[in-house]
C-alpha cells in the first residue's frame, strides 16, 4: 500500500467499517454507542472514494461486531463493508445485508400501534425499496417507514 495515501493508522486486530456514506457516519457512531468503548477508535469522514463522492470509515481496535450491531448498520447504510482484521491483515471482507426482520431496536412511527401503548417488543419485517434502501413494516399495525427515517431505540 502506498504510505503517502495512508490517512489512518493500521490496527492489529479488530473491525473496519468502510464505504459509509458521509451523511450517515455520525448516525452510525451514535447508534453503536462508540463513545462507550475504551479501545482505540479512528473515525474518518469525507475521505475520497471510488464508489461514492465521499465516504466515512470507522476503525475499531479489538472490537468485532455482533449480529445485532450489523443489522443496525445495514438498516442505515446497506452499502457498508465490514473488514475483519487479525494480525494487521484483512481475513474477512463482506458487505452488510439487510436483515429479514428486526426486533426491539426500532420504534414504530404509528402512535396508535400497540407497541406505543403496551409493553410489547417492536417487530418489523424488512424489504428493499427500488432504490436499494430498506423499508420496515410493523408486524402489528402494518405501518411502513424507510429505514433511514426510522427512530432507533
Amino acid at each position: 500500500m502506498n504510505k503517502e495515501k495512508m490517512l489512518v493508522e493500521a490496527i492489529r486486530d479488530g473491525s473496519v467499517l468502510d464505504h459509509i456514506p458521509s451523511d450517515r457516519l455520525f448516525q452510525i457512531v451514535s447508534l453503536l454507542h462508540l463513545e462507550e468503548l475504551t479501545t482505540p477508535i479512528t473515525i474518518g469522514n469525507n475521505l475520497q472514494s471510488t464508489r461514492h463522492e465521499r465516504k466515512g470509515i470507522i476503525k475499531l481496535a479489538d472490537h468485532f461486531f455482533s449480529p445485532e450491531e450489523i443489522d443496525k448498520i445495514a438498516l442505515l447504510a446497506p452499502e457498508v463493508h465490514i473488514n475483519v482484521i487479525r494480525d494487521y491483515k484483512v481475513i474477512e471482507k463482506r458487505q452488510v445485508s439487510l436483515p429479514i426482520e428486526v426486533r426491539g431496536f426500532v420504534r414504530c412511527p404509528n402512535p396508535k400501534c400497540i407497541t406505543s401503548a403496551e409493553p410489547v417488543t417492536t417487530y418489523f419485517h424488512v424489504s428493499r425499496a427500488a432504490d436499494g434502501r430498506g423499508v420496515l413494516e410493523c408486524h402489528y399495525c402494518g405501518r411502513k417507514t424507510r429505514a433511514e427515517e426510522a427512530e432507533l431505540l
